[in-house]
């Protein structure tokens, strides 16, 4: 194993399959039932074997849905001799009594669920698929009664973006170990969402909201995700309030302790074995099944990820860059420089108005 130690892997999500039977609003994927496997068990089992070889980070069996793949749990198991701590992402539709055997006996330690709003008419709005967001909440029980952890995951754009507190309540009521507030990238079938976006005076009225309801949470665990604005926030508001406590961490995070972790401790793997720093960035820096992992975590592309000295405009000038980091995969799609600033951040350092 020869994982890097100046930026070692810690978590890596693997896009098992692209087929999935809900066709959610703002898939990265496009995924949808027309989908097949493109990596099949023998395959899949090299692809972990290949990370392996590097790194024993948290792996995450993403897709698409998941559940679709006939041999998940077999991959699992294996995840889990290999020495990962596995886990699963899925949209809760197709969670049984018999899956959650099954999720307990294949060694997997945590599942996330998708839950975009505090009812049916949101929720299901966002997946497009009547029925959804009560398979949410069946699922959500059916791991407490069998003991399964599992954290929640929300997506936001304009739509359901009313709904941001609610959706939080709710998780914490179905005894979510973490809730994650994604502020929605425009990709895969997410780019036709341009106009429903939220705005960026909103993300930041959103993270203050964050940072508030935070600070007096001792239950569930909360983080704020593709929003690296966060840690800048985080750190002005503790100056201001002199409120300097500990954040509590979540075992199966990438943790860090700052904005943007992309390529730095976490990757994405697409169903093709492309890998990426993150699964919202548009270009790979390589693919597993042609190079080691060790080549493909030290390629430029990811290098680039690690190092702030050729960070451009008020990023590169930015006193929080090392803290936040600023969203390389935003400002890619909409600068096309993927050292630009990030275009949801308007915070405006005082030397970048010493050098205008």
């Amino acid at each position: 194993m020869t994982n890097i130690g100046s930026f070692p892997l810690k978590w890596v999500a693997w896009e098992t399959t692209k087929k999935c039977n809900l066709k959610c609003i703002h898939c990265r994927s496009n995924a949808d039932a027309s989908h097949f496997d493109t990596v099949d068990t023998k395959k899949a089992i090299e692809l972990m074997e290949k990370v392996a070889e590097f790194a024993r980070p948290v792996f995450v069996l993403t897709g698409g849905e998941p559940l679709l793949r006939g041999d998940i749990f077999e991959l699992a198991k294996y995840g889990t001799k290999l020495g990962f701590k596995m886990a699963m992402a899925t949209n809760g539709s197709l969670v049984t009594d018999e899956v959650c055997e099954k999720i307990k006996g294949s060694g997997i330690k945590i599942i996330s669920l998708s839950l975009d709003g505090p009812g049916a008419e949101a929720h299901d709005n966002f997946r497009k698929q009547k029925g959804s967001f009560d398979a949410v909440i069946s699922a959500a029980e059916k791991f407490r009664a069998h003991g399964i952890e599992f954290l929640i995951n929300s997506s936001f754009t304009k739509r359901n973006q009313p709904y941001i507190e609610d959706t939080y309540l709710l998780a914490r009521k179905l005894g979510a170990k973490a809730w994650y507030m994604f502020i929605v990238v425009p990709m895969g079938r997410g780019k036709g969402l341009l106009d429903e976006l939220i705005s960026r005076e909103d993300y930041e009225k959103i993270l203050k909201w964050h940072y508030n309801m935070e600070i007096k949470e001792h239950e569930i665990l909360v983080r704020p995700t593709c929003a690296p604005s966060y840690y800048r926030i985080f750190a002005e508001e503790q100056k201001k309030s002199g409120n300097n406590s500990d954040r509590r961490k979540l075992s199966f995070s990438p943790g860090g302790g700052k904005g943007c972790v992309a390529g730095q401790s976490i990757a994405y793997i697409s169903a093709e074995g492309d890998v990426y720093p993150c699964s919202y960035f548009t270009g790979p820096g390589g693919n597993i099944f042609r190079q080691k992992f060790s080549e493909i975590w030290e390629s430029g592309l990811f290098k680039s990820f690690r190092d702030y000295s050729d960070y451009k405009s008020r990023c590169g000038v930015c006193d929080y860059r090392n803290t936040c980091g600023g969203c390389r995969a935003r400002a890619l799609i909409y600068d096309n420089d993927l050292k630009s600033n990030d275009p949801y951040c308007g915070y405006v350092p005082a030397s970048w108005e010493a050098v205008k």
